[in-house]
């Protein structure tokens, strides 16, 4: 930091397990992922390259080697595993990772039906070759989850092998976790963490008043993703109590 404040929560250093910030990367070019880097590298620990943007991104190996270079994993969308899937294509899709040097996967299942049993087979599968994460929840706002399924399809993607588990919400913030208007699902949220452990979880939250919820809920170092680049900082803020969505939540009283 560049000055000395007092009261202001320890967030744990990276490579971590807990306070993950999770960007999404929707098309940057490569002079804008180095731009991004200078300013918010330090505090980012993933990238997604959004649903299957990396089958149309232009020098794509060219990007991937910046963020390497910045010691940040970087994996494809869960969208494209679910396109090779629905395909039968799930071995050229295993291709394609090892022809990208990828190290990180996410298998998902909210585009397509999918039994839970053969989605953990896949993650057993992949996760002897990469790190797997998986999302669950729907990308259909219509679709309504009850909690004691997400926690029974989270518990089971955990146990099959998934590093972490990623509660759906798209890049807007309307589904699955979140209502259509954005606001949390409350009471999904807090029955889901009686049974799963916070650190296994990380909650797509794109909008500032769902980042707000979940570091009062949780913490500073509660894993949230689907983070915008330019958001990056602010997230920060928000962790730390430095913005005035959490002011004074850290405060001694």
């Amino acid at each position: 930091m560049n000055y000395n404040l007092s009261q202001i929560p320890e967030r744990f250093e990276k490579p971590r397990q807990k306070g993950l910030t999770m960007v999404m990367d929707k098309g940057l070019s490569l002079r804008q992922v180095e731009d991004f880097l200078e300013v918010a590298g330090s505090y980012t620990d993933l990238v997604k390259l959004g649903w299957a943007t990396s089958y149309v991104t232009p020098n794509l190996k060219e990007k991937l080697a910046i963020y390497k270079s910045a010691g940040i994993p970087v994996y494809f969308g869960g969208t494209l595993f679910e396109a090779f899937y629905i395909r039968g294509e799930v071995d050229e899709y295993r291709r394609v990772l090892d022809q990208y040097g990828m190290e990180y996967a996410e298998i998902s299942d909210g585009s397509v039906e999918m039994n839970s049993e053969v989605k953990c087979e896949y993650i057993r599968q992949l996760s002897q070759q990469v790190t797997v994460l998986s999302e669950v929840g729907s990308k259909d706002e219509a679709k309504i989850i009850p909690p004691y399924k997400w926690i029974k399809l989270m518990r089971m993607e955990l146990e099959a092998g998934a590093w972490k588990v990623i509660g759906e919400a798209r890049e807007g913030g309307n589904v699955g976790l979140f209502r259509s208007s954005g606001e949390v699902r409350q009471g999904l949220v807090e029955e889901i963490l009686t049974e799963i452990p916070e650190e296994s979880i990380i909650w797509e939250a794109p909008q500032k008043s769902q980042q707000v919820w979940f570091v009062k809920l949780v913490g500073a170092n509660v894993n949230v993703g689907n983070i915008a680049p330019n958001e990056v900082i602010s997230l920060e803020t928000i962790r730390l109590g430095l913005r005035g969505d959490t002011f004074d939540h850290f405060l001694t009283k």
